[in-house]
Parts: C-alpha cells; structure tokens; sequence
C-alpha cells in the first residue's frame, strides 16, 4: 500500500503575479532583485521610500516640506468625500502626499531629490505634489545643486480640478529657473508616468532616464485609437518605444540608476575645486 502526504496549502502573500509576463513568482525572490521579475525583468512598483534607500547615499536624506498636506478646494464626493480618500491613503500608506522630496547625497555629491509614491491616490499630481516639486526646484537653484526626480504617477488629480491642472505650469517654470542658472536636473521616469506628470515635470529633465518596460504617455491607447483612428503599435508607450523615438535618452535597470545618475551629473557639472598646495 503507498501512502501519500497530504500536501500543506501555500500561505498567502508567498508568490506575486507579475504584471509583464502573467507568471507567479516568488516574493522573496522578486525582493531580492530590487523588486524586479526573475522570470522578465519586470520592474515592479516600489515606494518613494524605498526609492530613496536605492537612489541615495546612506543615512543623509533630510526630508523637507513634509507636513504638507491637500486641502478639498472642491468639496469634492464621487463615491465618498475626497477628504475621507486622502485621510484613507495617509492611514494605509503612513505618507501625507504622494510625493517624497528632500536634501542628500549621491556617491558624495549633494543634490535635492524627490520621488512619488504610487501607494498614494495613484500617485496623482494635486495642489501638495506641484508644490514640493517647486519647491525641491527652487532649493536646488537657492542651493547651486542639482535636482534628481523619480515619477510614478497616473495623472493630475481630478478631485482637485483646475488646480491640479495648475501645477504643470507652476513646476515647469520653476525648472526653467534652475535651468537658466545652469544647474542640472535628471529626471527618472518609472512605471507608470503618465497625464499632466509626463506632459510638465518629468518631461523636463536635461537627461530622461526610463525604467526598462515602464509604462510612459499621456492619454490612454483606447482614447488615442479613437481619435487618430489608426491601431497603435505593440510596444506603443513603453520605456523601449520612446527611447527608439526620441522621447527618453536611457533606459537604466534599477540596480544601475544610482550609478548611472552619479556618471550623468560628473558629465553635467564641474569637478569639485581641489584646495591650493604650498610647495
């Protein structure tokens, strides 16, 4: 007689469904790669604090403007009130915006860097998250350093209406600023930047680098189809798209970025001024 042993039901949370090719994957797995499928190298999302461990030197991100937090201009309710969304999103996520913004160092070199948080509303752009963008700009010109910025982001937020609409304009001319006074900014587009983000902020940067596969546009494939009528390619708004047309100037794996924005800002700025030796 053969016995077999009844087999032990999976705990749950073991195993992840990867969005690029549909598998199940192990979750300690993907974490050990940085969050990045072992089967395709899926970048899967990960959080502003999280972008802020990887991108960053160790123990020197001073956060700035972080008691900022969205007011309800609108009294805006769709299926319950927008105030009761944010409080929500603050609970589940222990953010107070969907953006991290703050001072630190890359490999030594001190820059202003900011980074959104999907978790958050989706990582929408409201009234806060122009804001600090702004603000993160405008210290990097106060200061003389460079700007570094990671978008995630669906979108401007709609509960926040024109206002929302509002901040593309406001961030761009704060980055003009930090432009005219020659100061370098790059800009980290991640899966996925999409909307007002991509068509202001994270469009501007002196270098765009994109995250492999990253989902970057501004309307939606459905809503382009229908009003060019045309079927769009395969591969249309992906990280490989765009940079086979011009739109980004790399595509970097996670485990490079940091690297990879230390090389770019050693391009972009001067060396540091070694002190005069007497003889």
């Amino acid at each position: 007689m053969r016995f077999f042993r009844r087999k032990r039901p999976v705990p749950d949370g073991v195993f992840i469904k990867c969005d690029g090719c549909g598998q199940m994957v192990y979750r300690k797995s993907v974490a050990e790669r940085l969050h990045v499928c072992p089967e395709c190298s899926f970048h899967f999302r990960i959080g502003a604090w999280e972008r802020v461990e990887l991108h960053t030197d160790e123990d020197t991100f001073n956060e700035i403007d972080g008691d900022l937090t969205s007011c309800d201009p609108l009294s805006f309710t769709a299926e319950k009130p927008y105030a009761d969304q944010i409080r929500s999103d603050r609970e589940k996520t222990e953010l107070n915006e969907a953006i991290v913004c703050g001072t630190c160092t890359i490999e030594g070199r001190e820059v202003v860097f900011a980074a959104m948080d999907f978790s958050f509303r989706g990582g929408s752009m409201g009234c806060v998250v122009g804001e600090k963008i702004a603000r993160a700009a405008e210290l990097a010109t106060e200061k003389g350093i460079p700007l570094v910025t990671v978008a995630a982001s669906g979108g401007a937020r709609m509960q926040e209406g024109a206002l929302s609409l509002m901040q593309m304009a406001k961030t761009c001319a704060a980055l003009y600023r930090l432009h005219e006074k020659g100061l370098p900014y790059v800009s980290i587009m991640t899966h996925p930047t999409t909307g007002g983000v991509t068509a202001s902020w994270a469009s501007m940067g002196d270098v765009v680098i994109a995250e492999p596969k990253a989902l970057i546009g501004f309307a939606g494939r459905r809503v382009i189809e229908e009003t060019i009528k045309q079927k769009l390619p395969p591969d249309f708004q992906t990280a490989e798209f765009l940079l086979a047309h011009g739109f980004v100037d790399l595509i970097v794996p996670r485990s490079e970025i940091k690297s990879t924005v230390v090389q770019i800002l050693g391009y972009l700025t001067r060396p540091p001024e070694r002190a005069s030796v007497r003889n």
